[in-house]
């Protein structure tokens, strides 16, 4: 896994702004060179903060939407269209304005009934998702999930990542790449998230964290803390880990950690 890398911008918006800049040119990049993308998109006011000013950005049309692959690192196992849902935020921020194609855009389950298939069973729909990404999976990306190119995470005051929280039962999972999190501290309470062995898969990891109330949480992370205690600790990616933060959230880092910009 790589080591991480900071990134520290003025403020929330710019932080937003430089981000959707850069995932334009990865995704950009990955397409010139393999014809197709793939991302993983993370929900939050830091998430969609990046998706929005990512359909405002100037360059945005330089990507080729029916060309790249879009996943979901968690997700809340509510109905289709829930406005608390990750998906729905997503196509008010940005992807209903964009020449998707629907075959490509690999939401979560729902819950309820017929449309869900699922009922409350998180479970199965946890199970359903990780085949999606198994049948997804190349013979080059060695393992049961896509490489991503760029893995999104917001990272929560507490440190949790996707659904991933703090001594949980799914940040300890080691062999499934999706699991039902049952119980989170946050509501809703049943979600469902990839798992670290997942996150781990990909090329890049970026983790987002704005404000002062996630500056305490970056500090943890970075400061050599457990993956049981601290998920955002043990999120990494094969070849890049990237932290993006605004001053704020920099603001208790340790003085070793600070980058010099």
């Amino acid at each position: 896994m790589s080591a991480p890398q900071l990134v520290v911008h003025r403020d929330k918006e710019l932080m937003a702004e430089a981000a959707a800049a850069r995932l334009i040119t990865r995704i950009v990049d990955a397409q010139s060179a393999r014809g197709s993308a793939s991302v993983v998109l993370t929900g939050g006011r830091n998430g969609n903060g990046l998706l929005a000013a990512l359909g405002a950005a100037p360059a945005r049309d330089a990507v080729d939407w029916s060309r790249l692959d879009l996943w979901w690192g968690d997700e809340r196992f509510l109905p289709e269209g829930d406005a608390d849902r990750n998906d729905t935020q997503a196509r008010e921020a940005l992807l209903g304005s964009v020449p998707l194609d629907p075959a490509r855009v690999h939401t979560m389950p729902v819950s309820g009934g017929a449309d869900g298939g699922y009922g409350d069973d998180a479970d199965a729909a946890a199970a359903a998702y990780a085949a999606e990404l198994a049948a997804a999976a190349r013979p080059e990306d060695h393992g049961p999930v896509p490489s991503f190119d760029v893995l999104l995470l917001g990272v929560g005051p507490d440190t949790h990542v996707a659904s991933l929280f703090p001594e949980l039962p799914g940040v300890r999972e080691t062999e499934r790449t999706v699991v039902a999190v049952h119980g989170a501290p946050k509501p809703p309470p049943t979600r469902i998230s990839l798992t670290l062995p997942a996150i781990r898969a990909a090329r890049e990891v970026w983790l987002l964290a704005a404000g002062e109330d996630k500056a305490q949480a970056a500090a943890v992370a970075l400061s050599g803390a457990g993956e049981v205690q601290a998920p955002a600790a043990g999120a990494r990616g094969r070849a890049r880990t990237l932290w993006l933060l605004d001053e704020a959230a920099a603001a208790k880092l340790p003085k070793n950690l600070y980058p010099p910009y």
